[in-house]
């Protein structure tokens, strides 16, 4: 039986806590359980696994994270779009380390589909009209946006930059100057 006030949605915004605390792969149920002051037991009546509370974690970090860049986006277009949905994405991977993490989780292709993940694609893609790339070189503008931002906020998370003077700001900065021509003078063929 469920213990009161205890649901899958109330054990999912606790484990994304957690993760941000202690980092997604510490997250596990026992931990939770401590954390709401349950045995272990009482959570598997929500949650199959560890495995399904960091793929629900993933999920709501993916749900989180769209929000906030449909947000950002609102109004904007070309490099302003795309300098609102790249620090929308570098605040919400600084503000929330674990989620973010979570994030990267291989979803199997099922949940994938049914994710905000799906609303990522389409806003990259909305992006990537008005610089009027069509496919396939959309799907190969997604994938360079994805692994510049994934790279500097992984490196910059890890501490991969504090050995040089240069501030990090200023480095993103640049780095999406430099985003945005490469986008506006795509390489033709």
């Amino acid at each position: 039986m469920a213990r009161a006030g205890v649901t899958v949605e109330r054990l999912t915004l606790a484990g994304a806590e957690l993760a941000d605390e202690v980092g997604v792969e510490n997250v596990t149920v026992a931990a939770l359980a401590r954390r709401f002051g349950v045995k272990d037991a009482s959570l598997y009546f929500h949650l199959r696994n560890a495995h399904d509370l960091r793929v629900r974690i993933a999920l709501l970090a993916l749900a989180e994270l769209a929000d906030r860049v449909a947000a950002a986006l609102a109004g904007r277009a070309g490099k302003d779009a795309l300098v609102a949905f790249a620090n929308a994405y570098r605040d919400y991977a600084r503000e929330h380390p674990g989620r973010y993490a979570a994030m990267q989780i291989d979803l199997d292709p099922e949940t994938a589909a049914a994710s905000a993940g799906v609303r990522h694609a389409e806003m990259t893609r909305a992006i990537l009209r008005g610089y009027r790339l069509s496919e396939p070189d959309q799907t190969d503008a997604v994938r360079m946006m994805h692994s510049t931002f994934h790279g500097f906020v992984s490196l910059e998370q890890t501490g991969g930059f504090r050995h040089t003077p240069r501030p990090t700001d200023d480095s993103w900065s640049r780095t999406l100057d430099a985003l945005d021509a490469v986008l506006t003078n795509w390489p033709s063929r």
